[in-house]
């Protein structure tokens, strides 16, 4: 749909205390997003369809939204329909990766996780996803081969990586996960931090949203052992060794996601370069995970 048709789309909603003048917001590369005022306030409207291609469900991502905040982690839904989500609007400052890496706001990113861990599964409601980041990556690669990518040279390698990932990684514990930790959908307040766009939410390990804080937002050696430190109160070699794999298949995850993106997303974003950056970012990853633990 157009950006007219978005406002046009956005107005006709009956949550609206009067007239609105729905503006564009940047970013979002699932979703279109508006900012509205009406008399009660600022609101946040997401559009967007199920993708899936990418395992995106409106109806998971409405589930966990409303289930994130009644923990108070997310913003309250103040109305929802097919293809569009109403949140309120949290004033706060959107973070940067460079913010993510500051010393003093990795404990409360961590102490944040663990509550997205333990507590919004007690307010879910309904069916909802898991997430297991090998099948994903498996299911991109097919796709991959089915569309015919120009990637298919490099499929073989990245497959082989995934299963000696899924390998290293062993067993885990599942939680209810957010699963796409960029610093961008995470708001500090002044007070309290809150983690948005639900879009990928679903049961999985919490290594793999402790593996997203780390390769999204490029955190070092010490700033990668203070969070986990933070989480889990203590670090051995294993946990490690088990950590390091999951950080890995979360940057094959973002660089397959791109991939497929390149194919089907009509969004206005540069996928390719995308796929560059993250293609890169993971063989860097993989061969640190093999110098260390392989």
């Amino acid at each position: 749909m157009s950006r007219a048709g978005d406002i046009a789309r956005i107005r006709a909603l009956p949550c609206w205390s009067g007239p609105v003048d729905p503006e564009p917001l940047t970013g979002g590369i699932t979703n279109r997003n508006y900012l509205v005022h009406d008399a009660r306030g600022k609101r946040v409207v997401r559009i967007g369809d199920d993708i899936p291609v990418h395992g995106i469900l409106r109806s998971t991502e409405l589930a966990a939204s409303r289930a994130a905040a009644a923990a108070g982690i997310s913003p309250a839904v103040l109305h929802a329909e097919p293809g569009v989500l109403v949140l309120d609007f949290v004033e706060g400052q959107t973070l940067s990766p460079l913010d993510v890496r500051e010393p003093a706001r990795l404990p409360r990113i961590a102490a944040l996780l663990h509550r997205v861990h333990t507590e919004v599964v007690a307010h879910l409601r309904g069916p909802v996803l898991a997430f297991n980041v090998f099948q994903v990556l498996r299911d991109y690669a097919a796709e991959l081969r089915q569309r015919q990518s120009v990637h298919l040279p490099s499929l073989p390698a990245l497959l082989a990586h995934t299963a000696a990932l899924e390998r290293d990684l062993g067993r885990v514990d599942i939680v209810f996960s957010h699963n796409d930790l960029l610093a961008a959908n995470l708001i500090d307040d002044g007070t309290r931090l809150w983690l948005i766009d639900w879009d990928y939410a679903g049961f999985n390990s919490p290594l793999f949203d402790l593996g997203g804080v780390c390769s999204n937002n490029d955190l070092d050696a010490e700033q990668t052992q203070a969070l986990l430190m933070a989480y889990h109160g203590s670090v051995d070699r294993e946990l490690l060794r088990r950590f390091s794999a999951m950080r890995c298949a979360s940057l094959l995850r973002e660089t397959l996601w791109s991939m497929v993106s390149e194919i089907h997303s009509t969004l206005d974003f540069d996928y390719a370069a995308y796929t560059a950056t993250n293609r890169q970012r993971a063989e860097a990853a993989w061969q640190q995970h093999l110098k260390e633990y392989g």
